[in-house]
């Protein structure tokens, strides 16, 4: 998610041109590839770090409807629908690891 923070915000709202942080060159499964060597901590200050990034960018909007173009199509992004995406996008990978968690210890929601 720190990748998705950063993808959508400070590069997509922000401008930045920058790589991302575990998926070298946009392949996003080669950050899966070493996951034996992944620290959770750094992941973790990583992830925060971009969250703390993102709240400055939405703070220094003057509205929801500020938009940024992107991408060779041009298209236009506003904060409102990055805002409405990241919840989807939370929504989608924390049920991906409700799955997980499942699988580990067997207990389910009631």
């Amino acid at each position: 998610m720190a990748d998705v923070e950063r993808n959508w915000f400070r590069t997509v709202l922000g401008g930045e041109e920058m790589p991302t942080i575990f998926g070298p060159g946009m392949n996003w499964e080669a950050a899966f590839r070493d996951v034996a060597a992944a620290s959770v901590p750094e992941a973790f200050t990583a992830w925060r770090a971009e969250c703390e990034r993102a709240s400055a960018l939405v703070a220094a909007a003057a509205t929801l409807d500020f938009t940024r173009t992107r991408g060779s199509g041009g298209r236009r992004f506003s904060l409102r629908w990055v805002l409405t995406h990241m919840i989807e996008e939370y929504a989608r990978h924390n049920g991906h690891a409700d799955f997980l968690r499942e699988r580990i210890d067997g207990a389910t929601g009631t």
